[in-house]
């Protein structure tokens, strides 16, 4: 199971367009609402999320994904839960994903030492010496970035790649006609 994380001020797109491929690759989603299951985003679009982060079932959680937004990003720091779970799923050797701002928040637990990753243009600098490429997304290893919310479908796309295959990830882009 792949959960999104959504705290309040989160990016819309970060998290519909990545859900949305997956989901028709055939994933299972959950989204996990930090403070209850009803999260507003950026852009006021209200999102019921399937777990909050008490009810999250972490043990069949395969990949944890944070959109950005930086009110979301914000509210992320603001939960030790959140945190907990991002420290947790690093921990546990299980795929991380971020995009936007949200890979800013995988450099202060220290979770990008050794790593290569991106984030928002303006915010590179917050990820650490050696650390950022200007790319829309970043593959490295368990870890996948992306740069901000115009690269929502490429970063959805390396989700899909990363849990089923290249294969898989190009029928779902032909079948949206993304890129053809």
């Amino acid at each position: 199971m792949i959960a999104i994380l959504l705290a309040p001020g989160f990016e819309e797109m970060e998290a519909a367009a990545p859900c949305d491929l997956l989901r028709r690759a055939g994933a299972e989603v959950r989204f996990c609402g930090v403070g209850g299951t009803t999260v507003v985003g950026s852009h006021g679009i209200t999102f019921c999320a399937e777990d909050s982060l008490d009810t999250l079932d972490f043990e069949k959680m395969d990949m944890l994904v944070l959109p950005g937004g930086m009110r979301g990003v914000k509210s992320i720091r603001e939960s030790a839960a959140a945190l907990d779970l991002i420290r947790r799923t690093h921990t546990a050797g299980k795929r991380l994903a971020a995009i936007c701002a949200a890979p800013t928040i995988l450099a202060e637990l220290g979770l990008l030492e050794g790593k290569t990753a991106t984030c928002y243009p303006d915010m590179q600098k917050l990820l650490g010496e050696g650390v950022a490429r200007d790319e829309s997304v970043v593959v490295d290893g368990s870890l996948i970035t992306g740069r901000a919310a115009g690269s929502s479908f490429d970063f959805g796309l390396a989700l899909v790649e990363a849990v089923f295959d290249r294969q898989t990830a190009e029928r779902i882009a032909f079948g949206i006609r993304y890129r053809t």
